[in-house]
């Protein structure tokens, strides 16, 4: 094994049981409880009474529950058909971007929030894998600590990542973390995809907080992470209006794909507390059903 293979070796062992941890923690402060999961459905456990609404049938409606009230109700089951989720974290080198030294990059919030969805998604029972064909949906305490391995690894040396309905079971669930800076085309064709396959699911946009500000002046020099774009400029101030405009643009744009697919949509950026992005994209996924 040569010097450089090794140090990237150690350096990733090193890396996967602290993502592993952090990950497991997060999920801790936002977990729903022994039946977070719960939700109306085919199986024999019961969830709860509800008023009987337009369209059930009379043999949906508990009639020793009703005859204590005045309305009907209905007997409602929990769902028990574990779902198939399938995460995408964009691999590529402007997930590396940091816009201070003191703060994480794109890349360490995406993969932590990927991987703290996964473990609460498979402590209440659901399958979870990677997009592509290294992770496919398994359960188990195993699948966490191979998806840890395989989203600790390196940066692809591509600029802009392209997600991919690779791998995704039929009528399952999906989430795309990506910061979405690159072209949206790839993007449009794997909603697509995954929506021909009835799989619903979730965009988390991924921001560095000087990404969504713009902090520049005076003379300053872009570019991208792996350095096939570059631009240079005496008045970096001038660029803010024009740059906000079409950060805003973009978000729309994203939002739109979204929405015609049946997909939910979010900003994040990596000065926020990552509690409020993982709740947001549990609860996207169960509302998705």
């Amino acid at each position: 094994m040569s010097l450089d293979l090794q140090s990237r070796a150690e350096a990733l062992g090193a890396a996967l049981p602290a993502l592993l941890a952090e990950a497991e923690m997060l999920a801790a402060t936002v977990m729903l409880g022994e039946h977070g999961r719960r939700r109306a459905g085919q199986g024999d456990e019961f969830w709860q009474y509800r008023a009987a609404a337009p369209g059930d049938s009379s043999r949906m409606i508990d009639w020793r529950r009703s005859a204590r009230s005045d309305g009907h109700f209905v007997r409602e089951r929990e769902w028990q058909a574990a779902q198939s989720v399938t995460l995408w974290v964009d691999p590529a080198r402007s997930m590396t971007f940091t816009g201070d030294k003191t703060r994480a990059p794109k890349a360490d919030r995406a993969r932590l929030l990927a991987l703290a969805l996964a473990v609460l998604l498979l402590k209440g029972g659901e399958r979870v894998g990677l997009a592509g064909e290294a992770a496919p949906p398994r359960p188990g305490r195993a699948q966490i600590v191979k998806l840890a391995a395989l989203l600790a690894g390196e940066a692809e040396e591509a600029d802009y990542g392209t997600p991919t309905a690779t791998g995704m079971a039929s009528h399952g669930r999906a989430v795309f973390l990506s910061d979405f800076m690159g072209d949206l085309a790839p993007v449009e064709a794997a909603l697509t995809a995954a929506a021909d396959r009835g799989v619903r699911g979730a965009l988390i946009q991924v921001l560095d907080p000087a990404e969504e500000e713009f902090p520049f002046h005076g003379r300053t020099v872009f570019e991208s992470m792996g350095g096939s774009l570059r631009h240079e400029t005496q008045q970096a101030g001038d660029l803010r209006a024009r740059y906000l405009a079409r950060l805003a643009e973009r978000k729309d744009t994203l939002a739109a794909l979204a929405r015609a697919v049946g997909w939910h949509m979010t900003t994040h950026h990596t000065g926020q507390p990552a509690q409020s992005a993982l709740l947001w994209a549990y609860t996207a996924l169960q509302g998705g059903r």
